[in-house]
């Protein structure tokens, strides 16, 4: 095997069986909390929060450890503006049947539709970009690996930093989504991935039974 330089694991901390349990369950019942929310506050939120989820994010693993993500946090009301008028412009066609009746169907439940009125009333919105080039360093070139999955990991791990530090999220991907890249200046080689909204709920913020609905761990799991 090649040679590779590597540092100890010094920052491991190991819990006893009982400690991980409680742990485990303690987890469970804080992110069970969350929801994603159609109904945000405009209520500020620092941006040292969301620089702070973002770094979170970063940590994500990736394909050779090449990070292929950028994440875009707009705060400027223009830009929120800019984002909306362009998400509902292709939102028009989805809901006017390009979706097919199949998922329009679906989505019902929810009771979404074409206005996007929360692209503008929350406080940030996060456009998150997959990189097709890159590399350990800024600047290099390089091909990625696994983009797809390591972006996953990292909106996922985003999400998740976010509801823990106190806000909710709204997972949003208007097709198509090139707008973003224009919008954001973003380069040639990287792709909207995602569009993350994040903020205080509304007061009178409500979640769909429908999406309360979760499968049980029977359901979702083997274990062998």
């Amino acid at each position: 095997m090649k040679q590779h330089i590597a540092t100890p694991l010094s920052d491991y901390i190991e819990y006893s069986v009982e400690d991980m349990l409680k742990r485990s369950e303690d987890f469970y019942e804080n992110i069970k909390r969350r929801h994603s929310v159609r109904q945000f506050s405009d209520r500020d939120v620092p941006q040292s929060i969301i620089e702070n989820c973002i770094k979170a994010a970063g940590t994500a693993p990736s394909g050779a450890n090449h990070q292929p993500w950028h994440f875009v946090a707009i705060h400027s009301a223009d830009v929120k503006k800019q984002v909306r008028e362009q998400a509902e412009q292709h939102e028009q066609g989805f809901y006017a049947g390009r979706a097919g009746e199949e998922w329009l169907d679906a989505l019902k439940p929810l009771g979404t539709d074409a206005q996007k009125p929360y692209l503008e009333h929350a406080p940030w919105l996060i456009a998150i970009f997959s990189q097709k080039k890159g590399g350990v360093s800024a600047g290099e070139k390089h091909t990625n690996y696994y983009v797809h999955e390591s972006v996953g990991i990292a909106t996922g791990m985003l999400i998740t930093a976010l509801h823990h530090a106190g806000l909710v999220t709204l997972t949003h991907t208007p097709k198509p989504m090139s707008f973003l890249s224009k919008i954001c200046n973003r380069p040639d080689d990287e792709r909207p991935y995602m569009l993350l909204i994040t903020g205080y709920p509304e007061e009178s913020a409500t979640v769909p039974k429908h999406a309360q609905n979760k499968k049980a761990l029977s359901e979702i799991s083997s274990f062998l």
